[in-house]
């Protein structure tokens, strides 16, 4: 391809987690062209609003208020955004990077100038809850619970080196699961709720594990506290017809048949994949809806690439296959 009709994507922060695995999925593109910055002048501010103003598409894998100073930086018109941060994920103007959630979400993001990437944790809460939410089995005042056990990688590069770099007693304490966020104020609570379209927000209790990436988000139901009787075969049945068609979304056989090890669920299997896997157990008065997903693939830089595609109008799936 000539390199004048390729897409220039620009990624600010690609040193961190996220960005070298968008980097990585990028790689050998022959649709795209990564811009680079040389790597002694990445902090250099005139260096870095070239290259903004140079981009088709602007990606900041940054925190964010780097991210809101370098989005401020654009005065390319051309330049569209794609924004892994938690600074824009409710902010007016900015669609929601989840293109399975909701019936015109994905043609939102494919003519959007600003897509805001979900976090992990909020994306594996709300391909569970928008379904029963917009099909009015889980009422909108609900008193939802939710919890999500992941891998140490979606603390970013510190969390990893005290995990990888741990010896002795810290390496032993560091075995055992370390629930946190014990404040309840997680910082993808805004999302959860507004996306979800529940009048409060979830009480939602994450917990970090000994192992890379990797994340199971459990939310619990009563059944008796929904709007209607339903049991696991019917929410089964909604989620199943919900996501029919998605590629990157699988409604697993009702009480995980064939895919539990000894009665287990593992946290891993979706791993280096852009897959959700939805799961219902239950019994008559209570129902348990799980989702599988890799923190690092749907839950980051999986998301920011088919949100990528969409924008460019490239195949969904490329890079993610």
């Amino acid at each position: 391809m000539d390199t004048a009709t390729m897409h220039r994507v620009f990624i600010d922060g690609q040193e961190g987690t996220t960005g070298l695995q968008i980097r990585e999925r990028l790689q050998g593109r022959r649709d795209l062209q990564l811009l680079e910055i040389d790597p002694e002048r990445r902090k250099d501010p005139a260096a870095r609003r070239a290259l903004i103003n140079e981009a088709d598409v602007l990606i900041t894998c940054l925190p964010d208020d780097a991210a809101r100073e370098s989005i401020g930086w654009i005065e390319n018109p051309r330049t569209r955004v794609i924004d892994p941060s938690t600074a824009h994920r409710t902010a007016e103007g900015w669609v929601y990077g989840f293109p399975e959630l909701r019936p015109g979400q994905r043609e939102a993001v494919r003519g959007a100038r600003r897509v805001a990437v979900p976090g992990c944790h909020a994306t594996g809460f709300l391909a569970l809850v928008v379904p029963l939410v917009d099909q009015g089995l889980l009422p909108r005042d609900a008193r939802v619970i939710a919890h999500s056990l992941t891998g140490y990688s979606g603390g970013g590069r510190k969390m990893i080196q005290a995990y990888e770099q741990a010896e002795g007693a810290r390496r032993e304490q560091l075995r055992g699961p370390r629930p946190y966020g014990l404040t309840l104020q997680h910082k993808h609570l805004p999302e959860m709720r507004a996306i979800a379209g529940l009048d409060r927000a979830p009480l939602f209790q994450p917990v970090v594990g000994d192992f890379y990436k990797g994340m199971l988000v459990s939310v619990p139901l009563f059944a008796d506290a929904l709007a209607r009787p339903a049991t696991p075969a019917a929410v089964h049945e909604l989620y199943t017809s919900y996501y029919a068609g998605e590629p990157f979304i699988r409604v697993m056989p009702l009480g995980g048949q064939g895919a539990l090890e000894d009665g287990y669920l593992g946290a891993v299997e979706c791993n280096d994949t852009n897959r959700l896997d939805v799961f219902v157990f239950g019994k008559p008065d209570q129902i348990l809806v799980v989702a599988r997903l890799d923190n690092l693939g749907k839950g980051a830089s999986g998301a920011a690439v088919q949100n990528l595609n969409l924008m460019l109008g490239a195949p969904e799936a490329t890079g993610l296959d």
